[in-house]
């Protein structure tokens, strides 16, 4: 049953990385760093921090991954939603095109960023 909910999980975030970063790409077609996979990094950073006060108070122990809500969200939808290997790509082909400007921003965005987003939405939800 905990892979059945970690599966539903799990696509239900690819679906929506895929359906927002869609969104993104239509209204800024050309930008000069990935923004749409930022965006979903920042929110599912932001989103994961949140869930985890909101659930938890902080950030739990390994013991949280039996339950199904954990399974659910922190392990299938956010670890769906967001997306290391494609923010990896990304950076590698800005550098390749010698865009290192640009992959230094979107590392530094990426990385900071997500970490940021995620401390502010541990903060947040810390306060419910």
């Amino acid at each position: 049953m905990s892979t059945l909910i970690l599966g539903l999980g799990g696509a239900i975030g690819a679906v929506s990385r895929y359906l927002l970063g869609l969104a993104i790409m239509k209204r800024k077609p050309h930008p000069p760093i990935p923004v749409a996979m930022l965006t979903v990094n920042l929110l599912g950073s932001f989103g994961l921090g949140l869930f985890f006060a909101m659930a938890y108070g902080m950030i739990p122990l390994s013991a949280a991954y039996e339950e199904p809500l954990f399974l659910f969200l922190a392990i299938g939808f956010f670890g769906a939603f967001t997306t290391f290997s494609t923010f990896s790509m990304e950076t590698i082909e800005l550098v390749r095109n010698k865009h290192l400007k640009e992959a230094s921003v979107y590392f530094l965005l990426s990385i900071g960023g997500s970490i940021v987003a995620f401390i502010i939405g541990l903060s947040i939800g810390q306060l419910f």
